[in-house]
This record gives structure tokens, C-alpha cells and sequence, in this order.
């Protein structure tokens, strides 16, 4: 089945489509696409993942067109953000 692959820094950001094989999971599909040695610093331990923006467990399986995403931390506030903006 085909499935796209994201992840973004701020600096930086892959987003990619693969072939796998059906029933794949969230976790076996980014093993696949090598993000985790492109970005070494993804922890999937610690890191949220999802499928369309909406988070998932690392065991769900992935359907044909799916976007699996890995989530970064964040590291300011948002209501931070909007006070620094005024």
C-alpha cells in the first residue's frame, strides 16, 4: 500500500511517499522510510505520533493514503507567543 511520511524541524522538514506492505504500523512505516536515521534525534519513545493529524498509538495500523506524522515538543507556549505578538 502507498502512505506518506512526515516530520518538520524548524530548520528543516521531510515529507515523503513509500510503498509498504498492508496492515503495515505506524511504527514499521517510519522504521521504513529511514527517517530515523535522517533525524536522529526523533524519539519515538517520548515523541507523539498520528495519522492525519489525529494522535495514534505506535501499534495502529496504517491504511492505504494514510500520513503518518511524527510530532515534535513544544517548546514555547502558545499563549506565550500570542503576548509576545502584541
Amino acid at each position: 500500500m502507498n502512505v506518506g511520511v512526515c516530520y518538520a524541524e524548524f530548520d528543516r522538514q521531510l515529507w515523503m511517499r513509500l510503498e509498504v506492505p498492508d496492515s503495515s504500523t505506524i511504527e514499521e512505516i517510519i522504521g521504513l522510510s529511514g527517517l530515523l536515521k535522517t533525524f536522529p534525534e526523533i524519539n519515538l519513545a517520548n515523541q507523539k505520533v498520528g495519522i492525519f493529524g489525529k494522535i495514534a498509538a505506535l501499534d495502529t495500523a496504517a491504511k492505504e493514503g494514510d500520513r503518518v506524522e511524527i510530532y515534535r515538543q513544544i517548546t514555547v507556549d502558545p499563549q506565550t507567543v500570542q503576548r509576545r505578538r502584541r
